[in-house]
């Protein structure tokens, strides 16, 4: 059997970028319930982090993918130019309002530039393509971004060439591919699959595959 949700969707007819109503209520949605996801991992990384950093210094940077990965998974399921960073925003937003320890202004523009990298891949397909390989680059372009964003920064005692720098961006991009990048796909795809999106291209083009592999 075929899956073809792991299969490029190229859209042969008009695309449609122009949000809608729909689009900006979703958007808004799934910021602030990433939001919520960002203020309770803040917790979570405050605990976890110092015993992975104890075993070998900079792997912690492997879970940093949380806090990024609603960049992907907005472009997965709006298919929208701006989509990443709309939500990126909006989830900053309700983490600063739930509270956050962070700066304000470290975090949004965080959340800015993570949102253009996320949507690097797709926008070089013209927003035609929504696959899983295409999730995972989008993970790995966010994944460089945040790696050297916090180098530059916030480790700025920290050399890119030594060991604990190397790890530090190893292990970044690894979390962006596998959180950012595989879970953001198979969470779309759950998501979708459930028919709350159904009324978005995202929606209708797996409910179609699923109901190809059925037939």
């Amino acid at each position: 059997m075929v899956d073809h949700t792991q299969q490029p969707t190229p859209v042969r007819s008009r695309v449609r970028l122009r949000w809608t109503t729909a689009d900006i209520a979703v958007a808004a949605a799934l910021g602030i319930a990433a939001g919520v996801v960002f203020w309770g991992f803040n917790f979570a990384y405050s605990s976890i982090s110092p015993i992975l950093g104890g075993l070998l210094p900079g792997c912690a940077s492997i879970l940093h993918a949380v806090w990024y990965f609603s960049g992907t998974l907005a472009v997965l399921i709006l298919r929208k130019p701006g989509s990443a960073v709309f939500v990126n925003l909006v989830g900053c937003a309700a983490e600063m309002l739930i509270g956050s320890s962070f700066a304000f202004g470290f975090v949004f523009l965080s959340a800015a530039l993570q949102g253009l990298f996320a949507e690097l891949p797709f926008a070089l397909t013209r927003y035609r393509v929504f696959n899983l390989p295409i999730s995972i680059l989008s993970g790995v372009c966010t994944a460089i971004e945040y790696g050297i964003y916090l180098m530059l920064f916030r480790y700025q005692g920290v050399a890119f060439l030594s060991p604990r720098g190397i790890v530090h961006m190893v292990s970044e991009i690894i979390g962006g591919a596998l959180i950012a990048g595989v879970c953001s796909w198979y969470l779309y795809l759950a998501i979708a699959k459930t028919g709350v999106l159904d009324r978005f291209a995202s929606g209708r083009a797996v409910r179609a595959a699923v109901a190809a592999d059925n037939r």
